[in-house]
């Protein structure tokens, strides 16, 4: 049987992080007893306190057992903190080398939503892939350069550590665990039970693109305000660094280490988050919009919008378009 340590931290902590992956892995030795088959896991509510109130008030959590408590766990989640991370990190630094200790005796990792950030402290995530809610993506990559931020993911697996993307994508992560340890047909049904999409694995067609521009490099910055400002316009590299007098290479460099993306990248993400605003106003046509947005080419603009978003324009506008009365 698997030992599951859902931690429970300090300060704003995401009670439907915590209620929702006890529930389905509950579902999961329920499942197995019904079907004659021994429960799957153990689950505790693993605290530093044995009354952990939330910072609003709301909710009292009471864990089960406190870290000193847990000799040896299988598996360890940290739910969302929200709020300032500094101080979160603070209240529960006490959980860091328990955690640290843990994974190095053999226990595998979760971090749901922004508990990246918790969990990129502890320096566990250094060089591995991993995801966040992509609302935080850039200030995740300011605080922890080391790690390999996919803000794309709904979830990431490396080393026996797992991340999952924003909010209720952690419900894909738990699905996709269910998987790894009670197999295929178990997952199917978890999925088919709480109405959880189990190959979805992209939270691209729910981010909206805010460049990085928490750099301190000015050239930078007044390039993306033009890019911003002109992405109707055929822009070149070339061009941008003619106007700059700069050298190609340079600006390049310069350009990836500010914002984290190359700079036909970036050209590219403005492109397609302008064309998205118009294809959910519904007002346009695909070609009309595709035009809009600096592109004359069908099937250049369906793949570029495709990488971005993970749906093609057509999809894309049927989904999200308003009703227009």
């Amino acid at each position: 049987m698997k030992h599951v340590s859902i931690l429970i931290p300090k300060g704003h902590t995401s009670v439907v992080n915590i209620g929702g992956t006890h529930q389905m892995l509950s579902w999961v030795n329920e499942f197995f007893q019904q079907t004659g088959r021994d429960p799957m896991f153990t689950i505790q509510l693993v605290g530093l306190e044995k009354e952990t109130t939330q910072t609003h008030g709301l909710f009292t959590v009471n864990p089960e057992v406190l870290i000193d408590q847990v000799k040896k766990t299988d598996l360890i989640i940290i739910p969302a903190i929200h709020g300032d991370f500094q101080k979160n990190l603070k209240e529960n630094a006490d959980f860091i080398p328990w955690i640290v200790e843990q994974y190095k005796q053999g226990s595998e990792i979760v971090s749901l939503c922004v508990a990246s950030f918790f969990l990129a402290s502890t320096g566990l995530l250094d060089g591995k892939s991993c995801s966040t809610h992509w609302q935080f993506a850039n200030e995740f990559r300011k605080q922890f350069p080391k790690a390999n931020l996919m803000d794309d993911r709904i979830l990431t697996e490396a080393d026996g550590i797992f991340t999952s993307g924003g909010a209720y994508s952690f419900t894909n992560l738990i699905i996709y665990l269910i998987e790894k340890y009670a197999g295929r047909d178990t997952a199917v049904m978890a999925a088919k039970g709480f109405m959880i999409d189990i190959d979805r694995s992209s939270q691209s067609p729910f981010m909206i693109f805010s460049g990085q521009k928490s750099h301190n490099d000015p050239i930078i910055l007044k390039v993306q305000e033009h890019i911003e400002q002109n992405y109707q316009d055929k822009m070149t590299v070339e061009a941008l660094c003619d106007q700059l007098v700069i050298s190609r290479r340079t600006f390049e460099r310069r350009f990836k280490k500010a914002t984290a993306n190359t700079v036909v990248e970036y050209m590219q993400r403005v492109k397609v988050e302008a064309a998205k605003k118009e294809l959910e106003m519904g007002r346009k046509t695909v070609n009309e919009v595709m035009y809009e947005v600096g592109y004359s080419d069908p099937k250049a603009f369906r793949d570029v919008f495709r990488k971005i978003t993970d749906m093609t324009p057509v999809d894309y506008l049927h989904k999200y378009r308003k009703q227009i009365a």
